[in-house]
């Protein structure tokens, strides 16, 4: 299981360096690069790790709709805050050597690829929670199935949402820094370009992440009640605890 987890990895990574980085720079839109690109992540990461089946399945059209959502989001909070994605030596490098390139794009293309990171984790766990129920008390219906396992992904979101915060401010911790040196207050830093990206990203990932727990819910239940008790548990045999 641990082997092909660090398969998986190896080939995320891959699938960044090699196909999503050289694609933006030849000029086509960051945007539907990054959200091919985690797409093709998604179908590699999720089945190495957890095998092929029915719990796989819900667990990536769940990630597949929350990607989309996160996506839009970006979009839309990018374009209301005004954001140009030039926060730093590597943007300002790519503006001035790479003509074409949309750094907005850019800056949207991260949000979605950094959102992946946790949602797949999110996904996965919602949907072998449905299948597990499901096989615990076959009598359950798809309302009743749907509340319990949206009782464990309440917890659940809580403390992903808290990792993802927790690694945007990690990134952001000697920008808070210079602003605490300065004694700038928080509606001040808000209005810097820098710290604005990081709570548009957080905003983006948390709501994509709350999202995706319904979403994968509902879509597992759905699967769940068309299957049979030996279906159920192939589904549950790929499961990593």
């Amino acid at each position: 299981q641990g082997l092909r987890a660090l398969t998986g990895l190896v080939a995320s990574l891959g699938l960044i360096v090699f196909f999503v980085a050289p694609a933006i720079l030849e000029g086509r839109s960051p945007t539907g690069v990054a959200f091919i690109g985690a797409l093709a992540v998604m179908f590699v990461t999720i089945p190495l790790a957890h095998g092929i089946g029915p719990k796989t399945l819900a667990a990536c059209l769940g990630t597949a709709v929350s990607l989309a959502l996160a996506l839009g989001l970006a979009d839309l909070f990018i374009e209301l805050s005004h954001l140009s994605g030039i926060t730093s030596e590597e943007a300002v490098y790519l503006r001035a050597t790479q003509q074409g390139l949309s750094l907005q794009g850019l800056l949207l293309a991260g949000m979605v690829i950094g959102a992946l990171g946790v949602l797949d984790d999110l996904t996965v766990s919602q949907s072998s929670t449905v299948m597990a129920l499901r096989r615990a008390n076959p009598s359950l219906g798809f309302q009743k199935l749907f509340r319990s396992a949206l009782g464990v992904g309440h917890d659940h979101i809580a403390a992903t949402v808290n990792t993802l915060v927790l690694a945007y401010a990690g990134a952001s911790l000697p920008i808070l820094l210079v602003f605490s040196l300065a004694e700038t207050s928080l509606g001040e830093a808000l209005n810097f370009e820098a710290v604005a990206e990081s709570v548009v990203g957080m905003l983006v990932g948390s709501i994509g992440l709350i999202a995706a727990v319904p979403v994968t819910t509902a879509l597992a239940a759905l699967l769940a009640l068309r299957l049979e008790k030996d279906q159920l548990a192939d589904a549950h045999a790929g499961h990593a605890h």
